[in-house]
């Protein structure tokens, strides 16, 4: 019965990583579709703050996915300067959580 549940754990966690990597992939474009790179680097300030530095500012807050997500949906300004960010009103709620989750994560390529 170990043997069974031990061959499952493992089965599992490696199917899981090629998922990730295509939400990563999937996020990325999506980024680059919905023109968010034209102001935002992973690692750098361009317009906008870059992708580690939004992860940074927003670590170890439980609701970060949620307000990450209603800001790039709103868009504003404020936080990181008076540059506004254009609101992205036509994503729909799960781009929205893919983007958040991937600018959290610190915008991995996989």
């Amino acid at each position: 019965m170990k043997m069974l549940i031990a061959a499952a754990t493992a089965v599992a966690a490696v199917s899981v990583l090629p998922a990730h990597a295509m939400d990563a992939a999937a996020a990325k474009a999506l980024a680059t579709k919905s023109a968010c790179m034209a102001c935002h680097a992973v690692d750098r300030k361009l317009v906008g703050p870059a992708f580690k530095d939004v992860a940074a500012k927003h670590k170890g807050q439980a609701d970060a996915p949620e307000k990450v997500a209603a800001r790039i949906k709103s868009g504003g300004s404020g936080l990181y300067g008076p540059v506004p960010m254009p609101p992205q009103p036509g994503l729909k709620d799960d781009e929205l959580r893919l983007l958040a989750a991937w600018v959290l994560a610190g915008a991995p390529d996989k």
